[in-house]
């Protein structure tokens, strides 16, 4: 049985380490970003792998240090000699040393050599790609630009980004068990780095629309990639909660038609179907209480 350490921060890294513990993997330590303030009450708050780790009975395993580099944090890791060390999406780069101690495997929310980097589920999405999957690569010393041992597959068509998590995840989670069982089998492939692309770290301002002059495909695609978090937003302050691309088209910023589920705007190229909307400092509402509140209809021009 392998001895492990594990490092991951978010949910789809949790959902990683709750299928290790559940096959019977000795889990030596797990590492985790540092608890951070969260709200108006600035409330320190645990990453979801050490409310992970707490409700299996890890919390004593649980470090949380602020960085890699430091000698203690190589140390310690060096002194548990562990079999592999699994990653995913932990939020910092592994320094040489620690690399050097046993193979380091990353879970990587893309297929490989495509999306290297911080936002690889959202970046596939607003690029209006049909598939993606999760790619497990032995870490080098570059960004995500280590050998590949095996990856998965799937149709992401339609769906958010919150959705696509928990779809990789669950693959993630899956292809860890593999990797683990078969590591000594498997032949790496390296990756063709001349297919590479990078993807950025998400910033709150990514989520800005404008209605009048973006496509009503690339609204659409910010909706499901920012789902969320940041979520999208005119200049107006004005969140769009809930849409859908209409197949409508009409004059762009009027309401071209009315029913239960909303109003159609036009936007270029498709009309857009909102359902629900969030106007600055106002409490959520359906698209036909924003109607009614406004007292527009059908032909009136919408300022969002």
């Amino acid at each position: 049985m392998k001895n492990i350490v594990f490092m991951g921060t978010p949910s789809y890294a949790s959902r990683i380490l709750d299928e290790i513990y559940k096959e019977g993997f000795n889990i030596l330590a797990i590492y985790t970003q540092p608890d951070k303030p969260v709200g108006r009450s600035g409330e320190l708050t645990p990453p979801d792998v050490k409310k992970t780790a707490i409700n299996l009975g890890l919390l004593s395993i649980v470090h949380q240090p602020n960085s890699l580099k430091n000698d203690e944090v190589k140390e310690h890791i060096k002194s548990l000699n562990p079999d592999i060390i699994i990653v995913a999406a932990y939020g910092q780069i592994l320094p040489v040393e620690i690399l050097n101690i046993a193979p380091c495997v990353n879970l990587h929310a893309s297929i490989l050599p495509a999306y290297r980097g911080a936002s690889p589920i959202q970046s596939a999405i607003l690029d209006q790609n049909r598939l993606s999957g999760v790619t497990a690569m032995k870490m080098d010393e570059g960004l995500d630009s280590g050998d590949i041992l095996a990856f998965s597959v799937i149709d992401i068509a339609k769906l958010n980004s919150q959705e696509l998590f928990e779809k990789l995840s669950d693959i993630a989670a899956n292809l860890t068990i593999k990797i683990l069982n078969e590591y000594e089998k498997i032949k790496p492939i390296k990756q063709f780095n001349a297919l590479s692309s990078k993807c950025k770290k998400i910033k709150k301002d990514d989520g800005l629309i404008n209605l009048q002059n973006d496509k009503a495909s690339e609204i659409w695609a910010k909706f499901l990639a920012y789902f969320g978090w940041p979520g999208i937003f005119t200049q107006n302050g004005v969140k769009i909660l809930d849409m859908e691309i209409s197949n409508l088209n009409g004059e762009v910023g009027k309401i071209i038609s009315v029913n239960s589920d909303g109003f159609v705007i036009g936007a270029v190229g498709n009309g857009i179907l909102i359902k629900k909307i969030q106007i600055a400092g106002k409490k959520p509402v359906d698209g036909i209480s924003y109607l009614n509140g406004k007292r527009i209809g059908i032909g009136d021009r919408v300022s969002l």
